[in-house]
């Protein structure tokens, strides 16, 4: 069973997400951006999911310390969802591997 507080962190965190997203379209409706401004847009999601994934990773297990590694890497070279596949898939293959 999942304990209140990691449920209540959950739905807290969805609903932050949520009111971010609907808060951005309500507030920069009827406004245009600048290509700067749509590049730090579209680079939050990804700093959000950093904040939450970093505290995991500052641990002395290598499996960890690479699996980071692989994903920066991966984040310098491809878009979101291939660098968040690969940081997944890194971290679930080196842990199966080194331990």
């Amino acid at each position: 069973m999942i304990d209140a507080q990691t449920l209540l962190t959950i739905v807290l965190m969805a609903g932050v997400t949520y009111l971010s997203r609907v808060g951005g379209y309500v507030v920069l409706r009827n406004r245009v951006l600048s290509a700067r401004a749509t590049a730090v847009m579209e680079a939050a999601p990804g700093c959000v999911l950093i904040s939450v994934i970093a505290p995991a990773f500052v641990s002395k297990n290598p499996a960890d310390l690479l699996a980071l590694a692989a994903t920066l890497i991966a984040a310098t070279r491809f878009s979101m969802l291939p660098t968040v596949l690969i940081g997944v898939a890194s971290a679930g293959l080196l842990r199966h591997i080194i331990g």
